[in-house]
């Protein structure tokens, strides 16, 4: 949906999640909602320190992987106004089970650009264990 056909005064995200409403279950889309309300009152009131969301923590424990996807669309919908966002999933090392980020169409579409965001993750993985590394050398709490 491009923007001349949004309503007026819709924020993408809203349009959206009434587009979810009707296509998801009802019990599946309230606990959508249970999941995205918080951090759509956070974006709202601009209180965010940084756009790196993570549904993988205890209190999303069981949460149904279509929720969590359906959840990252969302949440992604509001923050960059695109409804053209996309699930994929990122080989990024033969250790660990593939990542699921969230990305443009045209970046999931670009294998190129997908090296470079595995890329980056990698790093990102090695610089979080040195840090870890660090920290636990020097008797700090490991739980970055």
């Amino acid at each position: 949906m491009s923007e001349p056909e949004l309503p007026p005064d819709g924020r993408p995200v809203d349009v959206y999640l009434d587009l979810l409403r009707i296509r998801m279950p009802s019990e599946d889309y309230e606990l959508l909602l249970s999941v995205v309300r918080p951090v759509l009152r956070a974006i709202d009131e601009q209180r965010l320190p940084a756009l790196d969301f993570a549904l993988e923590d205890s209190q999303q424990d069981g949460l149904p992987q279509e929720i969590r996807d359906e959840a990252a669309l969302v949440i992604a919908t509001a923050v960059t106004g695109r409804m053209d966002n996309k699930v994929i999933e990122l080989h990024v090392d033969e250790r660990t089970d593939p990542i699921r980020v969230v990305t443009d169409a045209d970046t999931a579409d670009d294998p190129v650009r997908l090296g470079e965001i595995a890329e980056y993750i990698r790093e990102r993985r090695r610089l979080d264990d040195e840090l870890r590394g660090i920290a636990e050398v020097s008797g700090l709490p490991t739980d970055l």
